[in-house]
């Protein structure tokens, strides 16, 4: 997603508690990162924050890192995600068990390492990507689930949405390709039986589109 430059997101972030601006520090000890050592769940490509903010929210009892690449996407991520508590009857200092981490996915596993263990991955509404020459950029393209491989628990979930239907099928074709189980799938997540699912932005505005959500939960294959 595109988003015109933020003066403001840089200084702001500067002085947020819950940005970490050195995240090469806590490789391999992101638990010690937070206030109570709780599972940690991983949000890559978080854009605005409202699907962080809100897993943050209904979670309490777990830890939440949202990673993106853009530090001015995560400059309004930090102001929606402190609407979002405020608006829920919190203040800032409730904000304990969410990072927002600005880093290039693609160099993710040099943060975030085996002793880790992440219990959960999200990825949402990432870019598609469509044309051939750049389908390895994709956050669900099999070098990348390789990776998510090295800092996953061995049941960790990674959990799946797009609008997009060529992603998604390719992208069913790369979990299996790469040693992943498929537990759970739909092709239309608001007609289904789901009943954790956050709504984020995006999703609110393609299903105004009348386009249909996707979805999928994934692990890893035991031998």
């Amino acid at each position: 997603m595109r988003i015109r430059k933020k003066k403001w997101a840089e200084p702001e972030l500067s002085v947020c508690d819950f940005f970490v601006k050195n995240p090469d520090e806590h490789a391999g000890k992101w638990a010690e990162a937070f206030p109570k050592k709780q599972p940690l769940y991983l949000e890559i490509g978080c854009g605005k924050g409202g699907f962080a903010g809100q897993l943050a929210l209904n979670n309490p009892d777990k830890n939440i890192i949202a990673v993106d690449i853009k530090i001015d996407m995560l400059g309004v991520g930090r102001r929606t995600i402190v609407k979002l508590f405020e608006e829920n009857g919190k203040t800032r200092d409730d904000i304990t068990n969410l990072l927002l981490v600005n880093y290039n996915v693609e160099q993710l596993d040099k943060i975030i390492t085996a002793d880790d263990q992440i219990e959960r991955l999200f990825i949402n509404f990432c870019n598609p990507w469509p044309r051939a020459r750049h389908k390895k950029r994709r956050l669900t393209f099999p070098r990348k689930l390789e990776m998510y491989k090295t800092f996953l628990k061995k049941d960790a979930e990674i959990r799946f949405k797009t609008d997009d239907d060529e992603l998604f099928e390719e992208s069913v074709e790369y979990f299996e390709q790469s040693g992943y189980e498929i537990k759970f799938i739909t092709r239309d997540l608001h007609a289904s039986d789901v009943k954790d699912n956050i709504v984020t932005e995006h999703e609110r505005m393609f299903t105004e589109e009348g386009k249909k959500i996707k979805y999928l939960i994934a692990v890893q294959k035991t031998d």
